[in-house]
């Protein structure tokens, strides 16, 4: 660089921006983020309807206890200090359509003793699982979050594989097999269909390794929910971050990429307005980004494969979700905090879009208590679905900008025409019918009732086809971005003062998001000559955690 670059200016305000911003700050940078919602968090929020505030995201926090590298960069993010965190001891429970249910407990010696029960026949199955359970309990900790592999020295890199020889066949056999294939031994029906959607949807792409990656975090008390929800833990990475001398600038849509002379030099927005900085950090939808905000330029074969064609291809995205969110005026103790329910085939044609035959259900009350009235409970049903059936019933805009008391907003609600809303009557009632037949009196007992659809998330994002995690891993695209993001780093070949931050520099997840944000300015801080430097954020005590039991 012929000069030191001081500013830098972050398009995007969810967990990805504001973690870049974050790191920016602690490093120097004179940062802002522009964020086109009024709210921080992008896809990590909640809403607020009535005494009833809505969470849509965390269900589980990767990194929410120590032990990791993961907790350690929620620390200095400031997202847990002072919050209570809270662990069940069931991931998931799986209920099939005869009424049968497997309690998944992340602890290996309860799964084992459980899984048993179900199927002695399984039993060199079930325990090889345990086993690899248990030996991913033990390398979690030597898992890399916090340095970027393509920045690692050979001598850190070769130091990091060694600690991982241990556990070596543990990873290589849950790597190299597919779950959907890995279930398919297991003789009990139950088991054989279960295994599937121990993640709460169906993840036909994944291998074994992932399920057991997040059950051993959760065994490890780190993967549980915090206190205050989803907003909550952007509300508190937006304090950290202005803390420490950020600026966030809302209802902020960037509509273009300056570039001169083959460099960055701000951002245009929807007003006409201008803001130039010496790095521009784009932590936005990826596709919007490279092909709107930057015009198509400097994406090269790779990149424009990936966000040209690779992207539109099934499976290489995550799907988004259709949400159903109930208020109910009383609590349902016998409720069960999150069941998967597989559904017949009639039962599944009600809910538009979906993928697969199953809905994830949850009593976000037990997670979250403070979010709804005492003696009150809320309900979050939701399953994978589809873009295309809501675009076919929608008519109205997916997206708009309006004025509104003299100030641009660009988020507001769009008219979809009465067959879209028909629709998510129709999904609403299915999901209240089929719950009523389970907890009766739930059905008179809701007071509140909202739906959302991958279209909602357009409409408050931007995220392509409604995507919240945006590229999945172990399938093309994923691989694609690693590969492109150990080649040129998160930068894009030709282009200076350019980087990119957030799912779509990674691979899903909102510790991915985050951690997204450290690695994108360890990038920044080697290419200025900088050393890089973090703290934590002390001006909170360290989270506390609680067990809640599910029980019998």
């Amino acid at each position: 660089m012929t000069t030191a670059r001081q500013t830098m200016v972050i398009v995007g305000g969810g967990l990805g921006g504001l973690s870049t911003g974050c790191y920016a700050q602690m490093n120097g940078y004179r940062s802002t983020i522009l964020e086109m919602h009024e709210l921080p968090g992008g896809c990590c929020t909640s809403w607020d309807r009535g005494d009833f505030t809505f969470d849509c995201c965390v269900s589980w926090l990767l990194g929410c206890g120590p032990g990791n590298e993961m907790h350690r960069i929620w620390l200095e993010l400031g997202a847990l200090q002072g919050k209570q965190v809270r662990h069940f001891d069931v991931f998931n429970t799986v209920r099939d359509r005869e009424g049968r249910e497997v309690r998944f407990y992340s602890d290996p010696d309860r799964l084992e003793a459980h899984l048993l029960d179900i199927s002695p026949a399984d039993a060199r199955l079930i325990r090889r699982f345990c086993g690899g359970l248990r030996a991913f309990r033990r390398c979690l900790r030597h898992y890399p979050f916090l340095t970027p592999v393509g920045l690692m020295p050979p001598a850190e890199r070769w130091r990091m594989l060694a600690r991982f020889v241990p556990y070596y066949p543990a990873i290589s056999r849950s790597i190299g097999t597919l779950m959907t294939d890995y279930s398919a031994r297991f003789r009990h029906p139950l088991l054989r269909e279960a295994f599937n959607y121990i993640l709460f949807e169906k993840h036909p792409a994944f291998p074994v390794l992932p399920f057991l990656f997040q059950l051993a975090s959760h065994a490890n008390l780190s993967a549980g929910v915090p206190e205050g929800g989803s907003l909550g833990l952007a509300r508190s990475i937006e304090q950290r971050y202005l803390r420490l001398g950020g600026d966030i600038r809302y209802n902020a849509k960037v509509v273009r990429i300056l570039v001169e002379r083959d460099r960055a030099v701000g951002v245009r927005l929807s007003d006409g307005r201008e803001i130039r900085a010496d790095v521009v950090v784009s932590a936005c939808d990826g596709q919007t980004t490279l092909l709107r905000l930057l015009g198509g330029r400097y994406l090269g074969d790779a990149y424009r494969e990936l966000y040209t064609s690779t992207i539109e291809e099934p499976g290489m995205i995550f799907p988004g979700y259709v949400t159903v969110f109930l208020g109910l005026r009383r609590p349902f103790p016998a409720a069960t905090p999150c069941t998967t329910y597989l559904l017949d085939e009639d039962r599944a044609a009600e809910l538009v879009g979906i993928r697969h035959a199953s809905i994830n259900v949850q009593f976000r009350s037990a997670y979250y208590p403070e979010l709804s009235p005492p003696g009150s409970a809320v309900v979050y049903a939701s399953y994978f679905s589809d873009v295309g059936p809501w675009r076919d019933l929608s008519t109205g805009e997916e997206q708009t900008s309006r004025v509104r008391r003299g100030q641009e907003l660009h988020t507001l609600p769009v008219g979809r025409g009465r067959a879209y809303q028909r629709a998510k009557r129709r999904v609403r009632d299915a999901v209240i019918g089929m719950l009523d037949e389970r907890y009766p009196g739930l059905a008179a007992a809701t007071a509140v009732r909202d739906v959302s659809t991958p279209l909602t998330q357009v409409r408050y994002t931007g995220n392509h086809d409604g995507t919240v995690l945006g590229w999945q891993p172990f399938v093309a695209g994923g691989e694609t971005v690693e590969k492109l993001v150990k080649r040129y780093g998160p930068a894009l070949p030709g282009l200076q003062n350019f980087y990119l931050s957030g799912v779509w520099a990674t691979t899903g997840g909102l510790i991915r998001a985050a951690a997204a944000g450290r690695h994108v300015m360890q990038f920044v801080c080697r290419d200025d000559g900088r050393p890089f430097r973090t703290t934590l954020d002390e001006t909170a005590a360290p989270p506390t955690h609680v067990v809640v039991p599910v029980g019998e």
